[in-house]
């Protein structure tokens, strides 16, 4: 909520809310992308092609889609943890400006989403993305017991691989 309502938000800082978009974004990809590794019994005729010429690059092009909006959030992550437009761009092998172009509006609509005058987002996406940034420790939960559901038993993430790392702001001084 925003701040004002149960106060879920105001703990956690910008960035932490950013890095937190970012997950929940890792999230469907993951997802999305592991849904192509089985093969379904009757996906396939005989001769090995496709029962439904089409899907399959309709579902791929979803996974395109939910990668970038993995790499906007993760650029949307850089900035408010301070990095400039230069120190973007180099990592991209791009001019500053170029990385400014390709990501400003992401950016913007990152901030946009914290303004507690903001309605709500259009779209599902936007929506969603709302909620995250919105919401961020019951969303840290969820994604706590997501990646606990997908550990693979050695990585030692602990029983709060999320919401263990968001990071809160200070106390609010009075004047």
């Amino acid at each position: 909520m925003i701040e004002g309502g149960s106060g879920a938000t105001a703990p956690y800082t910008d960035a932490a809310r950013a890095r937190l978009v970012m997950a929940y974004e890792a999230c469907e990809l993951a997802d999305l992308a592991r849904a192509f590794v089985p093969i379904g019994e009757h996906e396939l005729n005989p001769d090995g092609t496709s029962r439904w010429p089409g899907t399959v690059l309709a579902d791929a092009a979803r996974v395109v889609g939910a990668a970038q909006r993995f790499f906007e959030a993760a650029a949307v992550f850089e900035r408010m943890g301070g990095a400039d437009w230069q120190v973007i761009g180099d990592v991209l092998e791009v001019s500053a400006r170029t990385a400014q172009v390709r990501f400003a509006m992401a950016e913007t609509a990152f901030r946009e989403l914290l303004s507690p005058e903001r309605g709500p987002a259009a779209g599902e996406a936007g929506r969603l993305r709302a909620y995250v940034a919105r919401e961020p420790l019951e969303v840290a939960l969820d994604l706590d017991d997501w990646v606990l559901r997908h550990e693979d038993g050695d990585s030692g993430v602990g029983t709060t691989p999320v919401s263990g790392g968001l990071v809160r702001r200070g106390p609010r001084r009075r004047t």
